[in-house]
Parts: C-alpha cells; sequence; structure tokens
C-alpha cells in the first residue's frame, strides 16, 4: 500500500470529488473525466469499470448519476486500495476487486448495463515508463484486442461499452468490436480548434443495429496557444472538467 507521504490529494469536478493518488505513478487527468461524461448510465444501473485505477472515472460518474451500482476491476493491489479510500472519502459505494482481465474474478463474472475502461492502449515497444505501476497502467500487456473483446463479454444485452483511449488506436479498437456490437459511435477531442484529435471515446451498444457514426470534434481548449497559468476550456470543457458535466447530448 502506498504510503501517505506518497499520494497527493487532488481535486476533480471543481472540488465536488477528491482522490488520493500516487505521486510518481499513474496519475488519472482528464482521461477519466471524459470517460464518465460520455457513459449514458441511469440511476440504479449497474457499471464495470475494468482497470479502475484509483477509481477516478467510476467515482466521476457516481458523482454525476447517483444511485449506480459501480464495480471496478484493477490488478494493481495498492491503486485498488487506494480506490477503495478515495470511494469511502466520497461518500460512494464502489466494489473493488481485484484481479486481470484475463482471469476475471468469479465476483464479477456477470452482466452489467455498462461497462467503462480505459485501456492500456500503448504498444509493448519502446522504453517502459520508469515507474512500473505506470507502465503497467498505460502499456498492453494484454492485447488492445483482447482487453476490448473481454469488455465486451461483460455487457449486457442492450447495454453499452464506453471506452477513451488515443486516436491513433481507433482502427484497431473498432476492428476488435466484434459483430454483437452495433450503434456505435466515436466522439473526438480536439485540444484546440483545427488541431488534430488527441483522443477518442468509442460508444457501442450490444445488439445495436444503428450505423457506425463519427461526431464532431469536442475542443477542450479556446485559443490557438496555451495562454499561461490559468483556465483555457472552452464553456462546454469547463462544465465538463469543473462542473461535472455529462455529454451524452453529443451522442443524440
Amino acid at each position: 500500500m502506498f504510503p501517505d507521504d506518497a499520494l497527493t490529494d487532488d481535486a476533480f469536478l471543481g472540488g465536488q470529488l477528491h482522490l488520493w493518488q500516487p505521486r510518481t505513478g499513474y496519475r488519472a487527468a482528464t482521461d477519466p473525466v471524459l470517460l464518465a461524461a460520455c457513459c449514458p448510465a441511469g440511476t440504479s444501473q449497474s457499471v464495470l469499470d475494468l482497470g479502475c485505477g484509483v477509481g477516478a472515472a467510476a467515482l466521476c460518474l457516481g458523482v454525476r448519476v447517483p444511485g449506480l451500482v459501480l464495480s471496478g476491476l484493477e490488478l494493481q493491489p495498492d491503486y485498488a486500495a487506494l480506490a477503495l479510500r478515495n470511494a469511502a472519502r466520497a461518500g460512494l459505494a464502489l466494489k473493488v476487486v481485484e484481479g486481470s482481465i484475463l482471469d476475471m474474478p468469479p465476483a464479477l463474472r456477470r452482466d452489467f448495463d455498462h461497462v467503462i475502461t480505459n485501456p492500456p492502449y500503448r504498444p509493448p515497444v519502446g522504453t517502459p515508463a520508469r515507474d512500473a505501476g505506470r507502465n503497467l497502467a498505460l502499456r498492453e500487456q494484454v492485447t488492445l484486442a483482447d482487453w476490448i473483446g473481454l469488455a465486451c463479454r461483460r455487457v449486457a444485452q442492450s447495454g453499452w461499452l464506453t471506452m477513451i483511449l488515443r486516436a491513433d488506436r481507433m482502427g484497431d479498437a473498432l476492428a476488435a468490436l466484434g459483430p454483437s456490437m452495433g450503434s456505435v459511435s466515436v466522439l473526438p477531442f480536439a485540444p484546440r480548434a483545427g488541431r488534430d484529435a488527441g483522443r477518442v471515446v468509442i460508444r457501442a451498444r450490444k445488439g445495436g443495429r444503428g450505423a457506425l457514426r463519427l461526431l464532431a470534434p469536442f475542443v477542450l481548449h479556446d485559443g490557438g496557444a496555451h495562454p499561461g497559468d490559468h483556465d483555457h476550456h472552452t464553456p462546454a470543457a469547463r462544465a465538463v472538467f469543473r462542473g461535472g458535466a455529462g455529454l451524452d447530448a453529443l451522442f443524440n
């Protein structure tokens, strides 16, 4: 378990959520907030966060949508322990199970209304991160195709898979969805107007029959360059990062 002096106390959603995170290692930033904002979960529905880390995505979603039944799978025990600690601090019930997606723990071998995930999407080549926990969180140990295939197995009929990943892995992710998943929408996130998207959220429905949709990019920052050390998000992005707003309307 991480000692307290190895942790930082970070505010999310404009201070509606506070998370303990390792000072060095994998640290949640904007990706889990965007992932949570795109999940179309409703009150009383079940949600599984695959690779939940310190609980950022699941807890951001829990703050926005009351009454969810939240579960998380996390391989690294230290991160799983932090997720439980963060959930207790937030007053949210998050069931965290330690284990591998390759050998799904019995407690999670069931269908969920929603599966959310920020899968490891860096290929298993190149220089590893200096911190082993960060490297494990970001770099594929399980192939992206296998990860997505196993995620799809946990989605209930008519349920939704929502995932965020680097834009250059979009093709691999779409190919991995398989015939059971339809009504696929892709939402690109561009850092600024006119810039290439760096991240995409892909949302797919089990048994869905809708055509593939590539949505208009969601722009995160105003202006052409970073203006300094102050908030320069677009109003729509600020509503997500500061106010905890959802982005479901963009998919309709």
